[in-house]
């Protein structure tokens, strides 16, 4: 069966209740098979578990708990660089570049409104008009925890309900609009870079997104937009470059960064499919010449 026929099935089937399922299944510690389940998705998405901080598979209390594992401390070197963009997961570049006025683009023949994605917000949305953007994808073997591409104070979190299409590359190429659809939080902050936004976006099977200063935040109690904002008179939530930012529970997943025009710049040798590592350098901080 081809992605262009299951597309439009995934329009049908109740999205989030079979999410709530997984989400109670990946949790219970009663869950019959477990340690079979566990290593038999370590086998079919090859999980490297000698760069988790537990490598024993057995060890793991519940799915979710192997499925969010910590890595070892220093397995992934974070850039160090003063200026340096970290690539805030492990996984693959979607896409990114260039955002074209308020329009992003999602796959061939499909793009997405800037001001949509961020909770249809203008205000929101201006100052990352006409700047740059980067997306990547998180299968479901890959690490998912999520972490700073910039060091930030957080200025404002914004929980945006929708639907839950598969994020796989098939889907992105099929779903119009997908990334503006799908449940997610935009969590923006103020950087050295001017205001950057890190959006965690949701999925088919995603039991919940969480943040380091909030816990869960999906799924929600109800199907309005949640809105948090951390004036700047109150020092808040600071987060260095590099530092775990949320999580992901059960799911492939995808990460939308944006920054604003004339800020930053991705390094030329970035495609799509290409596989990232989170600390690694995606690109730079752009510096006013000097004086």
């Amino acid at each position: 069966m081809t992605h262009w026929f299951k597309a439009p099935l995934l329009y049908l089937l109740p999205q989030h209740a079979l999410s709530r399922i997984v989400q109670w299944g990946t949790r219970s510690r009663r869950f019959p098979f477990r340690k079979s389940v566990i290593r038999w998705f370590i086998r079919r998405y090859q999980v490297d578990m000698s760069e988790a901080l537990e490598p024993d598979p057995d060890a793991y209390p519940d799915f979710n708990s192997f499925f969010t594992r910590a890595l070892r401390p220093g397995v992934r070197p974070v850039v160090e660089e003063a200026g340096q963009i970290c690539c805030p997961d492990d996984g693959s570049i979607s896409q990114l570049g260039d955002i074209q006025g308020e329009r992003i683009f999602q796959a061939k023949g499909h793009s997405y409104s800037l001001v949509e994605l961020l909770g249809s917000s203008e205000a929101r949305a201006r100052p990352f008009l006409g700047g740059r953007f980067a997306t990547t994808y998180l299968s479901p073997g890959d690490y998912h925890r999520v972490h700073m591409p910039l060091s930030g104070r957080l200025v404002e979190m914004v929980y945006i309900p929708g639907r839950l299409f598969s994020v796989a590359p098939d889907y992105t190429e099929s779903v119009p609009r997908l990334f503006a659809r799908n449940e997610r939080v935009a969590c923006i902050f103020q950087t050295e870079a001017g205001p950057m936004a890190v959006v965690l976006v949701g999925a088919i099977f995603v039991g919940s997104i969480e943040t380091v200063w909030a816990g869960e935040i999906t799924p929600p109690r109800g199907k309005a937009i949640k809105v948090t904002r951390y004036p700047a008179s109150d020092p808040g939530i600071q987060l260095e470059c590099g530092e775990e930012l949320g999580r992901f529970n059960m799911g492939g997943s995808t990460i939308i960064t944006l920054f604003g025009p004339g800020s930053v710049d991705w390094y030329s040798g970035l495609v799509p499919a290409m596989r990232v590592k989170f600390g690694q350098s995606l690109g730079q901080v752009r510096r006013p010449p000097a004086s």
